[in-house]
């Protein structure tokens, strides 16, 4: 709203100063100032309005240091995560822009599962929460609006270059209109091999490291049926776009179990994603960096940059001895903000490198129940892999203390977010 404002302010009056609002960089270092200043002013009478209403965490005894002691912690603190990533954003970002609308509607609707999921813990006293099924029909159903949208919108594009290089300062380049075969004139960009011609496409391309170009078409798992394989491009995009943002959701929250882990690596992530949106909005970094170039896709350095302040001001009051806890408001949210952040990008293959501790937990959980119910079903008891899952509980039930735990998962998390940026050179 304030950039509106502001970009009014300079074409009508020429207000001194106001013309700094069109700075990706200035709306960006302003949103994540005041998501913090939200977080953290804001958080203290959230909580405290949480303790008046006894919103307090419900804790089952599973043998773990420290425990017991948080019983009756205050919960639901994901509201002002969620009120630090939309009100900056609100503010400064460009409201018309598709991604930055897609990403509203994201905060919304995850905010909205998760809510309803401790809704129905705290004031219904029902531990179990919102049912397993409802949870994966919600982020789903979040899953299909965003699928349909990068595919079928025609606001989301991608630059790819149609022409080899023409030498800079013939006729061609500087006089000629040159058509795809299509008839739709091409866009002429410099470049230091000379000019070239490119075009705006909608297309199911993304990056992907460690390969040619750093290029993957999710039509070509497909390929191998043969010619025509590429209409089928969309349920293929769609059901990656399903997995991902299902498996992220559920790893962000089933990571969200000891005191700030959650949300610190969150804003790593945060943090990375901003950097990897900037440069795939610039189409000279992209360019000089051989990346996909997205039109109109820097806008989400403003959201990014709202993220990470939110997390960041949240880890105030959520770090050891928390004050407050996220719940799944806050949890299945800041999940599906990194999923659907890293498709509306196209660096959504990157994030089993980047969201390496999600998947981590995620997996331990998955091969603790699995070998359970496999050594139960064979020796007629069940076996453990780990001493506890997730896997920061394995470490709690080994002796370590969790603000030992928190960091090195932080730095297991930093180091994985430079392998992430590293990809994108390595081909």
């Amino acid at each position: 709203m304030l950039y509106y404002l502001f970009n009014f302010l300079d074409k009508q009056f020429d207000f001194p100063g106001a013309g700094v609002f069109q700075f990706i960089s200035f709306r960006a270092s302003m949103a994540i100032i005041l998501s913090l200043i939200i977080t953290t002013v804001y958080g203290s009478r959230l909580i405290k309005y949480l303790r008046q209403k006894q919103v307090g965490e419900t804790v089952r005894n599973l043998g773990l240091d420290g425990q017991i002691q948080k019983q009756g912690t205050p919960t639901m603190g994901g509201l002002i995560i969620i009120a630090g990533v939309l009100i900056p954003t609100l503010l400064f970002a460009k409201l018309e822009n598709i991604y930055i609308i897609l990403m509203i509607v994201t905060t919304i609707w995850m905010g909205a599962i998760g809510f309803l999921d401790d809704y129905i813990k705290v004031f219904k006293k029902n531990k179990e929460g919102l049912a397993g099924r409802f949870k994966i029909v919600g982020q789903v159903g979040l899953a299909i609006i965003v699928g349909c949208t990068m595919y079928f919108h025609p606001g989301i594009l991608v630059r790819q270059t149609v022409t080899g290089a023409l030498p800079a300062g013939s006729a061609a380049s500087q006089t000629e209109e040159v058509y795809n075969k299509d008839g739709k004139k091409l866009i002429k960009v410099e470049k230091s091999t000379g000019v070239h011609y490119a075009n705006d496409v909608k297309s199911t391309i993304t990056n992907i490291p460690f390969y040619k170009n750093n290029e993957f078409d999710y039509a070509k798992v497909l390929k191998f049926m043969g010619d025509g394989y590429e209409k089928y491009a969309f349920p293929v995009f769609l059901i990656f776009v399903i997995v991902i943002i299902t498996a992220v959701s559920n790893g962000a929250n089933i990571t969200d179990g000891i005191d700030g882990l959650a949300t610190g690596t969150s804003a790593i992530i945060g943090i990375t994603l901003a950097l990897l949106a900037y440069v795939s909005g610039n189409m000279i970094i992209a360019d000089y960096l051989k990346i996909l170039y997205i039109p109109n896709s820097g806008e989400l350095v403003i959201f990014a940059a709202a993220f990470v302040g939110a997390c960041v001001g949240f880890l105030w009051y959520n770090t050891f001895p928390a004050q407050v806890f996220m719940g799944d408001t806050g949890s299945l949210t800041i999940g599906g903000i990194i999923a659907v952040l890293a498709i509306m990008i196209r660096k959504e293959l990157l994030i089993p490198i980047l969201c390496g501790v999600f998947l981590i937990e995620n997996l331990s959980v998955i091969m603790q129940v699995s070998w359970f119910k496999y050594t139960k079903k064979k020796y007629g008891e069940g076996r453990r892999i780990f001493l506890m899952s997730p896997l920061h509980h394995h470490f709690q039930k080994k002796g370590y203390h969790e603000a030992k735990i928190v960091t090195r998962f932080w730095i297991i998390g930093i180091l994985l977010a430079i392998i992430t940026i590293v990809t994108l050179k390595l081909r």
